[in-house]
């Protein structure tokens, strides 16, 4: 007979195999790798790596034994998956600075708070478990917990772990699963066992009465959580949200001492943080950073302003805004709970799970104790019946060849009490004594009523769990370290908020060399250049503006100024922080206030009057600000002072005032109003701006003509006019000049 072995293939759809082995990893996943269990609140591979701890006699009383070998007993019996992984988890389950309550006492490089990573090899390092640890341990062989085959069924392991506290909150976790996440914070211990116990006391207490007792959450470094109560509380009914944590300094003759950091920062980290923005000249208020901490102060960031004028406050908080000194952290309390399947729950669900699977297994620890008592009670009542008769049970035992049955029959004892009879040695049943052992049944009888009134009564069970909760978090409960202070989120200053503000110059070249000079009595002129290079043009103002530079092409582009390279050396090309078009040249720098006003002109004679901020952009390439006719130049623009009424044009021989509201009511289009007639090859050559008591000069081939306000004020006309003729002799005039009343 033939065998056709497609009989036994089983023939499925490609996209039901899939689909079914992708649901089967992403369960795996989820229940066996990422997601804690509310009841010890411990991933599989914690709890694996406790176990094996506790199996190799690791308690806190021992000695420490090197990780591998328990790394090796985690993976070889309980967890087959990679030691670097394994060992990593054990790490984190170690550093103070990690866990609020450390399970593992580490011995060795374990890490610092700066290069958390920086652990040593664990064939260097050793390992013991932590007091805090027995909490997880202690009931484990008192018939708390089911045990269940490990993956290759030669070992069993346990489902869970019997917690006598609930860890899941203390110290928190961290997975990510398949579609899933969770993100738990940690707290502290007496507050979790308060809040604990009031929900034993109160079954209908609510969220708002469990955040009486349990505020927020503790993390293992100092910082302040800043979060509000009010969004706490609305965290903790949810069960998602986001916490806020804060670095604390303080002031130290002028100095700013970092004193704690938040949670997972590090401070080598923070330090470069800053260092990067004064590097890049953003943070010009610090003059100086130090990091001292040691053993006696693990934090110590001192950070020196630039002098003590600085506000150490203010600058704080944009440090705040713009470095790790000040921390959000997602808050998403996805855990497994005792049906075995994964939900997000609120702080009344996780602590009634706990506390339900705390009850079970306090019933359990109870009834496997009360099953202890109840056997050594018959036990004893057999032992009893052999000392009133121990000279018929020194015979039986001599002559029968099947003593056990026989003392089964003769006396009417169990098989238990026959087999513990005949157990003992001839030493021990002549020396057996009725009161002690009506004593020891009387104690065990004692104990027996107590466990079954326990037992009978869940109100007696569940006082018993209340004690003992606060046993332990008298034993292994402290205070509260990271300070709950309310405040908002920090938001960085204004970039001209942290320069110090002072009078600068920039001067521009030919060539498109830019630099900065402190003080406005400078000579642009009078400087240095490079060979082929030359004095352009400058603009005055202050530190805290933005310069802006225009190109030939009437782009706009702008840049700090106090980011600009000092006047003590030739300065730097602006095209190593802009990118013009190729071929195009900067022509003109300007500097001031954003709404100061400038009157923009080409020589197209055609002109428009904007604030200055209208020409800022943070793009490299710039942006377009006036369009420049063809073969048309821009001239060089005009500041605005309050008291200017009039504008002067200078173009074709002739020379034309008109009144500035006259411009100031056009409308700003892309190459500006029309502000001269002039003639199709008459470019408009100069301009200025007059104000009432002002004289106007004319410049020509080192002769120059004034003007009295009673002469220019006699020639006013009307914008986009041919103007007056200028006298003979100055028909080629080159240059205006507004002379002023107050000079």
């Amino acid at each position: 007979m033939r065998l056709d072995l497609n009989d036994h293939v089983e023939q499925l759809p490609v996209s039901r195999f899939t689909e079914k082995a992708y649901l089967d990893y992403a369960m795996y996943v989820i229940l066996d790798r990422a997601l804690p269990h509310v009841g010890d609140g411990l991933k599989p591979v914690q709890r694996r790596i406790v176990y094996a701890m506790s199996e190799l006699g690791l308690s806190a009383a021992s000695k420490h034994k090197k990780s591998a070998r328990t790394v090796g007993d985690v993976i070889g019996k309980y967890h087959p998956h990679g030691d670097s992984a394994c060992y990593e988890a054990m790490v984190l389950m170690a550093q103070p600075f990690s866990t609020r309550y450390p399970l593992i006492d580490g011995q060795g490089n374990w890490g610092s708070p700066d290069e958390p990573k920086s652990f040593a090899a664990m064939r260097y390092t050793e390992a013991r478990m932590t007091p805090y640890a027995r909490l997880l341990l202690e009931e484990l062989t008192q018939g708390t917990v089911d045990f269940q085959p490990n993956f290759d069924g030669t070992l069993d392991e346990p489902a869970l772990l019997p917690a006598r506290v609930p860890n899941l909150l203390l110290n928190g976790v961290t997975g990510i699963a398949v579609g899933m996440a969770t993100d738990i914070p940690p707290h502290n211990l007496r507050e979790v066992v308060n809040a604990a116990v009031h929900l034993l006391d109160h079954p209908d207490a609510d969220v708002a009465a469990l955040c009486e007792h349990l505020p927020g959450p503790d993390f293992p470094t100092a910082g302040e959580i800043i979060t509000p109560r009010n969004d706490l509380r609305k965290i903790y009914a949810t069960g998602l949200g986001s916490i806020r944590q804060r670095a604390i300094y303080e002031i130290e003759d002028g100095d700013i001492i970092v004193t704690a950091l938040p949670y997972q920062v590090s401070g080598s980290k923070v330090l470069e943080q800053i260092a990067a923005q004064m590097q890049a000249k953003k943070l010009p208020l610090v003059s100086d950073l130090r990091d001292e901490s040691d053993h006696e102060h693990p934090t110590r960031l001192v950070i020196i302003p630039r002098s003590r004028n600085v506000d150490a406050d203010e600058l704080m908080t944009h440090l705040f805004a713009t470095t790790d000194l000040e921390r959000s952290y997602r808050v998403n309390m996805n855990v497994i709970g005792l049906d075995g399947r994964p939900r997000v729950m609120t702080l009344l669900d996780l602590l009634s799970e706990w506390l339900s699977y705390r009850i079970q297994t306090v019933r359990r620890r109870i009834q496997w104790r009360l099953d202890r008592v109840e056997r050594r009670l018959h036990i004893l009542d057999g032992l009893l019946i052999a000392f009133l008769n121990i000279d018929e049970v020194i015979a039986i035992i001599r002559h029968e060849d099947e003593p056990k049955a026989v003392l089964m029959a003769r006396f009417g004892l169990s098989d238990t009490q026959a087999e513990a009879i005949l157990e003992l040695k001839l030493r021990h049943l002549a020396k057996l004594e009725e009161m002690q052992l009506r004593s020891e049944q009387a104690d065990l009888a004692k104990e027996r009523d107590a466990l079954r009134a326990l037992l009978d009564n869940e109100k007696k069970l569940r006082g018993k769990v209340r004690e003992e909760l606060l046993a332990d978090a008298r034993t292994h409960g402290d205070d509260r370290r990271a300070p709950l202070v309310e405040a908002s989120a920090a938001q960085a200053l204004d970039e001209s908020a942290l320069i110090q503000s002072e009078p600068v110059t920039v001067v521009l070249s030919q060539q498109g060399w830019v630099r900065l000079a402190k003080g406005h009595d400078v000579d642009g002129a009078a400087l240095s250049y490079r060979t082929g290079d030359g004095f352009l043009a400058q603009a005055s103002g202050r530190s805290t503006q933005q310069a802006v530079f225009l190109d030939s092409t009437g782009r706009a582009y702008a840049l700090p100024a106090h980011t600009l390279p000092s006047a003590r050396g030739h300065g730097e090309p602006l095209r190593g922080r802009l990118s013009p078009q190729a071929g195009v040249g900067f022509t003109h720098v300007l500097l001031g206030s954003g709404d100061e006003r400038f009157l923009f002109a080409s020589s197209a004679a055609f002109g428009l009057v904007a604030a200055l901020e209208q020409t800022h952009s943070r793009q490299r390439a710039g942006k377009t600000f006036i369009t420049l006719p063809e073969g048309a130049s821009l001239l060089a623009p005009v500041a605005i002072r309050d008291d200017e009424a009039w504008v002067a044009l200078l173009g074709g021989g002739n020379l034309l005032v008109f009144p500035l509201e006259d411009l100031l009511n056009e409308g700003r289009g892309g190459r500006g109003s029309k502000l001269m007639a002039l003639n199709k090859d008459e470019p408009l050559i100069a301009l200025t701006l007059l104000g009432k008591g002002d004289v106007l000069r004319v410049h020509t081939s080192g002769r120059y003509l004034n003007l009295s306000p009673a002469d220019w004020q006699g020639m006013i006309s009307q914008r986009a006019r041919r103007g007056r003729p200028l006298p003979r002799g100055f028909t080629r005039a080159e240059r205006l000049e507004t002379i002023r009343s107050d000079d």
